[in-house]
């Protein structure tokens, strides 16, 4: 099958904790290119994200925005520094000796010194965080090269037709083209009787001319290797698969034979078929383009 590279896939996915949706969008581009936008929490996850994407997509600018909601209250737990409350006891005591004072420190009074109790917020469980989140992704991204199959159908259907016409013009050129020359020989014959009215013509001369005409506006060679970029490029749009590259490389090689028809044709017929099969082939590459 044939894929598109513009496509759009959304998903998302709802717990009693979390929701994490995701939307991705693409457009036509040279090699692959992602850009994340994602809260700072799932930075880690970057490299995996990647390479997940990477096994649905192959060509295209694609941007992948992922949001993040936590329905949790805030997770914290207390942690007692039990060191610094032996040091905080241990200067008490001292000061008490040195002084003479009471020593007065109660538990109440401890636990509120500077980092006796400190609170901090439990770490996430990346593990299941992950989980939730690369089944996002896999939603987002099956949605992703669904749209893209479509639209690449669309794609296919469309180029095969314009490959169907660029036949006719091949057909039409190479059977126009001995016609071309067979209409010089006569009108070459016509104006040398005129010129040498009952003389005899010298046949090997008008055949020599014939010769070095036919060769100058011969485009059998072009026509050949047009039908034969016809077949492969129609071959690779049934065979599918990621042909985008492989297409365009072709269709430069269609339209330089287009051209060199086109510059050797010195009738009114053959230049205006000519002229459509280059504007059939632009057309071609245009298409082609948007082709993972």
């Amino acid at each position: 099958m044939i894929k598109s590279m513009t496509g759009f896939g959304r998903s998302e996915i709802i717990t009693a904790e979390y929701k994490v949706s995701i939307e991705m969008k693409a457009v036509n581009h040279r090699y692959l290119d992602l850009s994340i936008k994602m809260p700072k929490k799932f930075n880690s996850f970057e490299a995996a994200i990647r390479n997940l994407l990477k096994t649905y997509i192959q060509r295209g600018k694609v941007d992948v925005f992922i949001n993040y909601e936590d329905y949790t209250e805030e997770k914290f737990c207390l942690k007692y520094n039990a060191s610094l409350a032996a040091e905080y006891l241990s200067c008490c005591r001292r000061m008490e000796e040195e002084f003479g004072i009471v020593n007065d420190m109660t538990v109440s009074k401890l636990a509120r010194m500077p980092e006796v109790l400190t609170m901090d917020q439990e770490p996430e469980d990346e593990e299941q965080m992950w989980k939730l989140l690369s089944q996002a992704l896999e939603e987002a991204a099956g949605q992703f090269v669904s749209s893209r199959i479509q639209e690449g159908e669309k794609l296919r259907e469309d180029l095969l037709g314009k490959l169907d016409y660029m036949e006719e013009l091949v057909d039409f050129i190479t059977g126009r083209s001995p016609q071309i020359v067979a209409e010089y020989r006569s009108r070459l014959e016509e104006k040398v009787k005129e010129f040498l009215e009952n003389s005899a013509m010298d046949e090997n001369r008008i055949a020599a001319e014939v010769t070095v005409f036919a060769d100058k506006i011969c485009v059998d060679e072009e026509m050949v290797r047009l039908k034969s970029h016809i077949e492969a490029t129609r071959k690779e749009l049934n065979q599918g698969g990621s042909v985008g590259r492989k297409l365009d490389f072709i269709a430069q090689e269609m339209n330089r034979e287009a051209n060199t028809t086109l510059s050797k044709s010195n009738d009114l017929e053959l230049s205006e078929k000519s002229i459509a099969l280059k504007t059939e082939i632009e057309k071609i590459r245009e298409q082609i383009q948007n082709i993972e």
